[in-house]
């Protein structure tokens, strides 16, 4: 009989980016090419943004849970001052140590006074906002944000935000719990409401006529006058220098853990930002052609945020199970702890993302400096690559492995 008869299988050998039998992935249909039709209904806008769903790479084997989701996708609370959209467990399964709230405030618009059973993380993504606080010790702060720095309030912290002019302020929320949704905090607004008056006369010394007035509902974003000068808040809130750990931390211009040619990354714990004893982050900015190295992080899952650029990413899980799906802005992945895992810059533009833990402190593992740190003949034997070639392998973790000539 002919071997090569399509009726026969074919039992050969993997190939170089085809390990598996039975082999996976597009480049394995050549002779039986009707085998990718996709005849049913189609949704090609959906589809566009995923080209490494629909035509895999041949590594890729089996299939794992879900490890994209995209605020993009997430429907926005708006009201007169701003508006807010989340991703939370119930809608991200995987992420169930992170929860993530995309909100904006306009020019003036208040996030009303507030607290959370859980600690709220929060990175700029644009524009400026006045923080206020009362710490655990009963210590006030007010601050102002920009593009880049972030704040960290601790479970039970009193706060509000307000956006600043001239462009109000976007930004990112992350939640230490999975299941912490934006729509489920405790209100100013609620508590009074919810409070037998004459409670409320005896708790402030005043006449119960006094709260006639207030709200029956909440607030939860509402419009409002723009801030005045920092330092008259400053002055009016009681805050003293000094008195109290400091709330925010100026990622973007923090020194870079890593920095060469293909990027940096930037990292805020407890180690520079004593305060944040829940939350670890990373920014992490690659350049066209580069890509953040095959590591992985063994003390906490890792959700991002893409802030601006394309990428793909394949998580390596046990199994073996290898999936490998693609990000632009506004997306979110998880990648659940000690997962082997890179990002590449797939654009011609700046990549930029965050990596966010529920830790107090960075770590990750680099396979390059794993390797580099193993006899060369242990690992020759285990890879069939001669010592003179390991030799060449980067010596140290780079956490961006740049373009190479």
């Amino acid at each position: 009989m002919d071997s090569t008869d399509d009726t026969v299988p074919h039992h050969e050998t993997p190939s170089l980016g085809n390990p598996d039998l039975p082999a996976e992935g597009e480049v394995n249909t050549l002779r039986h090419p009707q085998s990718t039709q996709m005849t049913g209904p189609q949704n090609p806008a959906v589809a566009s943004q995923f080209p490494n769903q629909i035509d895999a790479p041949g590594t890729d084997i089996s299939t794992q849970a879900f490890f994209w989701s995209s605020f993009n996708i997430s429907p926005r609370r708006v009201q007169d001052g701003g508006w807010a959209r989340e991703v939370t467990k119930q809608d991200f399964a995987i992420s169930d140590e992170i929860a993530g709230v995309n909100m904006y405030l306009e020019s003036g618009g208040i996030r009303e006074l507030h607290w959370h059973q859980t600690a709220e993380w929060a990175v700029m993504t644009r524009g400026r906002c006045r923080v206020t606080t009362l710490s655990r010790s009963g210590m006030p702060s007010v601050e102002d944000v920009e593009e880049g720095d972030l704040w960290f309030f601790p479970a039970g912290t009193p706060h509000s935000l307000q956006g600043l002019g001239p462009d109000g302020a976007e930004f990112v929320l992350a939640f230490d719990d999975g299941d912490q949704s934006e729509s489920n905090t405790l209100l100013l607004t609620d508590w009074f409401a919810h409070t037998p008056p004459d409670v409320l006369a005896k708790n402030f010394g005043v006449a119960q006529e006094t709260f006639a007035d207030i709200p029956l509902h909440n607030l939860w974003i509402f419009p409002g006058d723009e801030p005045g000068p920092l330092a008259k808040d400053q002055e009016d809130a009681g805050v003293e220098w000094g008195a109290s750990e400091p709330i925010i931390f100026r990622l973007s211009r923090s020194k870079p853990l890593h920095r060469n040619s293909g990027g940096s990354i930037q990292i805020a714990d407890s180690t520079n930002f004593p305060l944040s004893q829940s939350v670890a982050a990373a920014l992490v900015t690659v350049e066209p052609g580069s890509m953040r190295e095959l590591h992985w992080h063994p003390n906490a899952d890792e959700w991002q945020y893409y802030l601006r650029g394309s990428a793909r990413m394949t998580v390596f899980n046990t199994g073996p199970h290898a999936n490998t799906t693609d990000f632009r802005p506004g997306d979110i992945g998880v990648v659940k702890k000690n997962l082997g895992h890179y990002v590449e810059n797939t654009g011609d533009d700046v990549l930029q993302f965050l990596e966010v833990f529920r830790t107090d402190r960075y770590e990750e593992v680099s396979l390059a400096n794993w390797l580099a740190h193993v006899p060369p003949s242990l690992v020759a034997a285990h890879l069939n690559i001669d010592e003179a070639t390991l030799a060449t392998f980067p010596r140290e973790a780079q956490g961006i492995t740049p373009l190479r000539p």
